[in-house]
């Protein structure tokens, strides 16, 4: 056949409008994927899936047209059928397009078909299994763990020394925009105990593992190393340095080069500069941070937040001592100063001074560094909710460090903050994909469905923290208080909290929550919420809730006004004195309308509850704002404000916030306003659906 017949051939056969026809509606396909499924939570990996497809079944469309022709009498072979009986040559492109349109959405079909088992493992709870299926099929080729590194010094005491090594070669590797690197929360976790780095590999989504060992004697180290492909426990690369202690920090680099190299990775000038960019010179300071930094990560327990926050400050002041030139060093001191301050411990213009005075010295060693910026970011979030001015911190920061969670972390914080309950999902969900068994930011990521009241999402985030801590008390609570909220079903709590207080009665005062103690409502659960309640209180919203606030709640409830006007009063000594200090405080404020309201203060209290709302309100603090409205409802309820304790509940119901079922149907907080029939309402509106 000459050229021109089968150029003419193709147009008789509709081979170029069935092109043309498929590739519309095949981008109309992948675009709706694109917009849809992350709405959806579907995976990433699906849309990339959605794009294969297509282009397979792009061939499969031509060969149709060229093959078949449509006729009276059905489908039948070109060859076959003159040009004059040809439905497909007399109609053109309306039976082109729907032969395009069926084969795109075959293909779409198939789709559907492949993601129905995922789908059904989600629905059945399975999750996090489902989770590794997910990163088995998306795992890129450039992507590294680097293993904690085996501790073989005489002293054990080394063992924070071994961390180091790994720890800035991880930190190397992660400078490096086109790799993949997990984060050192996750990698962490496989520190002790036997390694199966197929199965590492499937959890953590890498295809490549970094492990090896770490021997200090005297002024002498020797450092081994050895790369391993996951997917096949192939050694691709093994090496040993035996050096001077003085060249350890050149011994991190060049492993760190030389796995650039092994996973064919590009290495622009300045990443290649930071990856030989010591720390420290000061082998003592080196030390001292990573004691603290053990410290600062253990410090999710506000309780036991109070304590260590303070010890790991020490611990940087005397490392930047040894060391002034130390940049990590200095941005872990900012960001424990602003801890420390965020969550109460000490709430003053001083602590926010100490965490500026850190960052600044970090500006002038390097002020491009992004280690500087997300502390930055850290020092306005926290020191001032000036999230505008965080999230340009972040885009600077994320320039240089491409692979570190937290910047997406931090962004998705924000995005809570600002009331982007969508984006924080998602950006949560990727600082998972650089640390995916980050403990805590599965935790976030729950509180994230819990505020929204998506309670089988929430559920499932706690499912996926229990696979990685089966036997974390504070997650199996939070776990079992889904339950509550949803369907203000306390069983489970009680349960739950019997359990561990069996299995280890210290737990106690730091599982056993008041509020879901209270909602028991008998005085038994009263007096083990008092009994179990922080000796020094307790810091929900950076504002210390002292014991006496919850002695004067239950008293009231119980109709024992001398022992709670006694209590309130005490309460309203300590927190007045924080808001004498600190008028505009907004948290204090809130705690102590509430006080006052308990201590019949009604002006005061309606007055200090609206200004800590018009002080950050929900449009300025979407987490912190909502429970200050809260507040303010419960203020209004205990002055006698009914008409508005109940339009200020049904305000913040409209939008997500902490407010559950569990709590209206049950809290005494609410007690003044049972019987009535708005308020009923509202109740009966936040039920769960009855069972199909």
């Amino acid at each position: 056949m000459k050229a021109g017949e089968f150029f003419g051939e193709l147009k008789r056969r509709n081979v170029y409008k069935t092109a043309v026809a498929y590739g519309v509606f095949a981008w109309l396909l992948i675009q709706i994927a694109t917009q849809v499924f992350p709405f959806f939570d579907i995976p990433t990996w699906a849309v990339r899936l959605v794009v294969l497809l297509l282009l397979i079944g792009l061939p499969v469309a031509l060969i149709f047209a060229w093959v078949f022709e449509i006729t009276p009498e059905g489908l039948k072979r070109t060859e076959d059928v003159p040009p004059a009986q040809s439905i497909t040559h007399r109609t053109g492109r309306k039976l082109t397009a729907a032969i395009a349109v069926i084969i795109a959405l075959a293909v779409m079909l198939l789709l559907i078909q492949l993601l129905r088992p995922k789908t059904r493992e989600m629905a059945s709870g399975a999750s996090a299994s489902s989770h590794e299926a997910g990163l088995a099929l998306d795992i890129p080729e450039k992507s590294i763990a680097v293993l904690p590194f085996e501790n073989r010094s005489d002293d054990k005491q080394n063992s924070y020394f071994a961390d180091g090594v790994q720890d800035e070669i991880l930190t190397g590797l992660s400078r490096v925009a086109d790799l993949k690197v997990v984060s050192r929360t996750s990698v962490m976790q496989y520190k002790a105990g036997a390694r199966n780095l197929r199965e590492i590999g499937q959890q953590l989504g890498v295809a490549h593992v970094l492990e090896g060992s770490v021997q200090r004697v005297a002024n002498r180290v020797r450092v081994t190393a050895q790369l391993v492909d996951t997917r096949t426990d192939a050694h691709l690369w093994a090496e040993y340095y035996d050096r001077d202690i003085a060249d350890v920090f050149a011994i991190q680099s060049e492993i760190a080069e030389t796995i650039t190299e092994q996973l064919r990775a590009k290495l622009s000038p300045g990443e290649r500069a930071a990856i030989k960019q010591p720390p420290t010179t000061d082998l003592a300071a080196y030390d001292l941070f990573f004691r603290a930094r053990a410290l600062y990560a253990d410090t999710s327990n506000q309780i036991q937040a109070g304590k260590k926050l303070p010890e790991a400050a020490r611990l940087l002041d005397e490392a930047v001592g040894r060391d002034p030139n130390f940049l990590a060093a200095w941005c872990l001191l900012a960001r424990v100063h602003g801890d420390i301050y965020w969550q109460g411990h000490d709430h003053t213009p001083e602590r926010l001074k100490l965490a500026n005075t850190a960052l600044q010295a970090a500006l002038r060693l390097r002020p491009d560094a992004g280690e500087v910026h997300l502390g930055l970011a850290d020092y306005y979030y926290h020191g001032f909710r000036d999230y505008g001015r965080a999230r340009s911190e972040l885009d600077i920061a994320r320039r240089t460090l491409p692979n570190n969670p937290e910047v997406f972390e931090y962004t998705g914080y924000i995005d809570r903050r600002e009331g982007k309950w969508l984006e924080a999902t998602r950006n949560l969900e990727r600082a998972l994909e650089l640390d995916p068994r980050n403990f805590l930011t599965l935790q976030q990521l729950a509180l994230v469905f819990q505020m929204q009241h998506r309670y089988g999402e929430e559920t499932r985030t706690y499912d996926r923290a229990l696979a990685i801590l089966p036997d974390d008390p504070f997650t199996l609570m939070s776990r079992a208080q889904v339950t509550f909220d949803e369907r203000a079903d306390i069983k489970p709590f009680q349960d739950t909290l019997a359990q561990l207080v069996a299995r280890d009665p210290m737990l106690a005062p730091d599982v056993d929550d008041t509020d879901h103690a209270l909602c028991e409502r008998t005085p038994a659960a009263a007096a083990r919420a008092l009994q179990n309640y922080a000796v020094n209180g307790t810091n929900p919203n950076g504002a210390n809730y002292p014991r006496a606030y919850w002695e004067g709640f239950i008293a009231r409830c119980q109709g024992d006004t001398k022992r709670a006007q006694a209590a309130f009063s005490a309460a309203r000594e300590e927190v007045g004195k924080i808001v004498e200090n600190q008028p505009d405080f907004a948290a204090a404020l809130s705690l102590l309308g509430m006080i006052d309201a308990g201590l019949g203060r009604n002006e005061d209290a309606l007055r200090e509850g609206r200004r800590a709302c018009e002080l950050l309100p929900t449009a300025k603090d979407a987490v912190d704002g909502a429970a200050f409205a809260v507040n303010l409802a419960q203020i209004y309820a205990w002055t006698g404000n009914n008409d508005l304790a109940i339009e200020q509940i049904a305000a913040v119901e409209r939008a997500p916030n902490y407010l559950t079922y569990g709590m209206l149907k049950l809290h005494p907080q609410w007690d003044d306003l049972r019987g009535d029939p708005r308020f009923e309402q509202i109740v009966a509106s936040q039920a769960p659906a009855p069972p199909k």
